[in-house]
């Protein structure tokens, strides 16, 4: 009797730590420490982005310049359809005037 007595005492010790063992969260890992960059590493990164700048700003002035040209057309076309309105109602009164005489 003394024997389960003593194993029901240690089981009801021990349960409740594993218990709480298991319920716990694991311990965290700190952070791998950050990589120290080089100067060299720096310039040569300063010039790649630099280099992107420079393209982006040529992309840039292409689609401004583009989008003055296709608003100089625009412009361009909408006279050339006014001429061309303006030249029909001519020809049409043109050729009335001349029925008319005709008759």
């Amino acid at each position: 009797m003394r024997k389960s007595s003593r194993l029901i005492s240690l089981t009801s010790i021990c349960l409740p730590l594993l218990l709480t063992a298991c319920a716990s969260k694991p311990p965290v890992q700190p952070p791998a420490p950050q990589k120290v960059i080089s100067g060299d590493q720096m310039l040569r990164d300063s010039q790649g982005i630099q280099q992107l700048g420079s393209r982006w700003q040529q992309g840039k002035q292409m689609v401004d310049k583009g989008q003055a040209l296709q608003t100089q057309g625009q412009a361009q076309i909408d006279q050339g359809q006014k001429m061309i309105n303006d030249g029909q109602a001519i020809m049409q009164e043109s050729e009335e005037s001349y029925k008319n005489i005709k008759q």
